[in-house]
């Protein structure tokens, strides 16, 4: 039986084996000019620079030139203490390298006061425990440093969070070890006005027996 029979096949088998022939020849055209472009890459057929990037670029676009750093310069923060009026004469005698020229300070970089400069939160520690002993930010103007905050009541650390400077006090009860303090205390600060101003206040208690030392047990 024959199949379905779409119609008269009215093209003459001469034209059908030109059509045939044309085809061919594009496509050994097209070949011969891979061939051609491999040879003018060096033979390889690859790009002898390296891949080739995944993004494309129109043509005529200017490249974007890179953006000029941002960065702020380190700044030398046991200088910046120990010339700062502000920073107790306890702080500073209590300002030594633990080991070699490494001093116990802690160096924070961020925007908040809303100058144009970047500020510097600077907590100081002691080397044995790394307990905070005082918390200090400074604010760029005019290429100098001023302090427009600190806090030195141990033990304290301060960071920025968000644009905000938060400030955790450790809790210390009776018979509480330096490594296991019993609580803290987180003070939110942000600048307005001129000023620090506190916006909030969250305590918060640890547990003796998760990461801690587990009590004793009562005695009958």
């Amino acid at each position: 039986m024959r199949g379905l029979d779409t119609g008269p096949d009215t093209e003459p088998p001469r034209a059908r084996r030109a059509t045939k022939a044309a085809i061919t020849a594009v496509a050994v055209l097209a070949a011969l000019g891979l061939l051609v472009s491999a040879c003018a890459s060096g033979g390889t057929g690859a790009r002898d620079e390296g891949p080739a990037r995944s993004d494309s670029v129109s043509v005529g676009a200017v490249a974007p030139s890179a953006a000029p750093s941002t960065a702020e310069p380190s700044v030398d923060a046991v200088q910046l203490l120990k010339a700062d009026p502000k920073v107790s004469a306890a702080v500073k005698h209590d300002l030594q390298p633990c080991v070699a020229d490494e001093y116990p300070v802690d160096v924070s970089y961020g925007k908040l006061t809303g100058g144009s400069a970047n500020d510097i939160v600077v907590n100081v520690l002691t080397c044995g425990d790394a307990v905070g002993v005082g918390s200090y930010v400074y604010r760029g103007q005019g290429g100098e440093y001023k302090n427009v905050f600190k806090a030195e009541e141990s033990p304290v650390y301060a960071e920025i969070d968000r644009g905000d400077l938060m400030v955790t006090q450790q809790v210390y009860e009776r018979g509480d070890s330096v490594a296991l303090p019993s609580g803290e205390e987180v003070i939110t600060y942000r600048w307005i006005e001129g000023r620090f101003t506190e916006q909030a206040r969250t305590h918060n208690d640890y547990s003796k027996v998760v990461g801690g030392e587990t009590p004793a047990p009562a005695e009958n």
